[in-house]
């Protein structure tokens, strides 16, 4: 079956950075759309970052861009989002998704889901 496995969380003062990793199997992950999402406590589910099956790609949420970015590498069949400049407000559950074919910024597109990593942002 499908597995997502993310890695990367923790704890990181503001203006800092992480980077989250996404290891899939189970899958034809070259042929897989990936997004990451994020859920904070008491919000809905927000889109983060897109990528298409070849990387040539990506979307962002305006409150990301220019802040994280979202890569592949086929060959690990890993996906990863590299988050710089951390603020308070991306404090969240982040969560890989992915589907077969193109990627999507709508959850409910994605089949398949990961359990998910904590992010906080402390001041």
């Amino acid at each position: 079956q499908v597995q997502l496995v993310e890695s990367g969380g923790g704890l990181v003062q503001a203006g800092g950075s992480l980077r989250l990793s996404c290891a899939a199997s189970g899958l034809t992950f070259s042929g897989a759309g990936m997004g990451w999402f994020r859920q904070a406590p008491g919000k809905e589910r927000e889109f983060v970052a897109t990528i298409n099956w070849s990387g040539t790609n990506t979307r962002y949420a305006d409150s990301v861009k220019g802040r994280f970015t979202i890569s592949r590498d086929n060959a690990k069949s890993t996906v990863y989002l590299q988050m710089n400049s951390l603020k308070l407000e991306d404090t969240a559950v982040y969560r890989c998704a992915a589907r077969t074919g193109w990627d999507s910024n709508i959850p409910g597109q994605y089949p398949y889901w990961g359990q998910g990593t904590q992010v906080t942002v402390s001041s």
